[in-house]
């Protein structure tokens, strides 16, 4: 069948990798090592003979180890199998924490207004369970002042201290320092 070339019109293919274990007629190995359906090892032997034990049993015959000598095959329920690791993938991944940073900016010279409405903004995130990174910016000849962003890093750590702890101390990196703040346990 052919395409014609459109612009306008694009065929997007999504390909998801994942490692598939070779089943049954794609073994093609002369010697594998067989483990039963109960997990007992039943020793070396040809992969049809393995086979022809795999469909008496009404399973199916897997690749599970193909670099090792000889390599392994399993007799087992491949569909049941795939089903029960797409289930522990999903399970991991349910039970996987994932922070969200939220980030403050403020300057070497902030006022003291300003910096109160920065600790509750902070106090706020903190508690919705995000953590928080105040990053002080230096502009132009501000870098000079290193000092003065180090001191308002420091008044938020003892701003914060009793609902946060900082997980490193302050930081230079270019022409930002930044902190980051995560709650307390």
């Amino acid at each position: 069948m052919f395409f014609r070339a459109n612009p306008f019109f694009y065929i997007r293919e999504v390909f998801i990798i994942k490692q598939e274990l070779p089943i049954n007629e794609q073994i093609h190995l002369n010697e594998v090592q067989i483990i039963s359906d109960t997990g007992e090892k039943l020793g070396t032997m040809s992969s049809k003979e393995a086979l022809e034990i795999a469909i008496q049993k009404e399973l199916d015959l897997v690749l599970v180890s193909p670099n090792a000598v000889p390599p392994v095959c399993k007799i087992m329920n491949y569909g049941k199998y795939k089903f029960e690791q797409a289930k522990r993938e999903k399970e991991a991944k349910k039970k996987q924490k994932t922070y969200e940073i939220k980030e403050l900016r403020v300057t070497p010279n902030t006022e003291e207004h300003d910096f109160n409405f920065k600790v509750k903004n902070a106090r706020k995130f903190l508690e919705s369970g995000s953590k928080v990174k105040i990053t002080v910016r230096f502009r132009g000849r501000e870098l000079n002042y290193v000092k003065q962003g180090e001191d308002i890093l420091n008044k938020f750590t003892e701003a914060l201290e009793d609902i946060a702890t900082p997980e490193k101390k302050p930081f230079l990196e270019g022409k930002n320092m930044f902190i980051i703040f995560s709650l307390n346990k």
